[in-house]
Parts: C-alpha cells; structure tokens; sequence
C-alpha cells in the first residue's frame, strides 16, 4: 500500500511520455528526458517501451517490455525481436506457474484453507 502522505514527484526523474502505433502490432512509448521545466535534458538517455497483447486461453495478456534503440526508428525496427523474447519469458512464466500449481500435495484435512480440503463423514 502508498503511503499517500509521502508520495511526491521525483522533479530529477521527469519523462514526457509519448505513444506511436501503427495500429496492428502494438505501441512503442517514447519516454524522453526532460528538466521540470519541461525543456530536454540531453544527460538522461531516452527510453523506448514495447507494449502488444499475447492470447492466452484465459483472454489477452498484456505484454509491456523495453526496446534497446537509440531512437525511434531503430526502436519500430527492432520491436518485433524485443516482442518475441517478451512473448518467450511470459510463456516460461506461465509454465514455471503451472508447475509449482501441479507440484502441490492435497492432504486431506490439511492446512490451506480454513474448513477447506476433503472431509470424511
């Protein structure tokens, strides 16, 4: 939980934030280093954020990922490889998942939930 009485800008970390699509593949953010007043702050390095959908059996699953590039066109030209390794990594997360939910032992009357497990009459 935020402690909201301690939540403030960090006035040396602001970013303007801009979105391009081309309305097929997804979004890459440019995050651009700016000053608080707004003008460039040429000593931060400009950031570049991959974001596309994954389809799962559950619906879509959001992808966010960074995209290593020195600006925007080599970002478009190198987001399709950052997507697939962001795909891949969220695939191997969903199996590590599904293997620890398969490894747990159900013993009956055992822990977990209160009430819970099997019961005998």
């Amino acid at each position: 939980m935020t402690d909201l009485e301690n939540m403030t800008m960090d006035a040396n970390g602001l970013y303007r934030d801009q979105s391009y699509t081309d309305r097929k593949a997804g979004t890459i953010r440019v995050l651009s280093p700016v000053t608080v007043t707004g003008e460039a702050d040429a000593g931060r390095p400009t950031l570049f954020l991959g974001h596309a959908q994954m389809m799962t059996a559950a619906g879509p699953m959001p992808l966010s990922f960074e995209i290593a590039a020195a600006d925007l066109a080599e970002a478009v030209e190198n987001y399709a490889a950052a997507a697939r390794q962001a795909v891949e990594q969220a695939i191997e997360e969903i199996k590590e998942m599904q293997r620890q939910a398969s490894s747990q032992i159900v013993v009956p009357g055992g822990g977990g939930v209160p009430g819970g497990g099997i019961q005998m009459p």
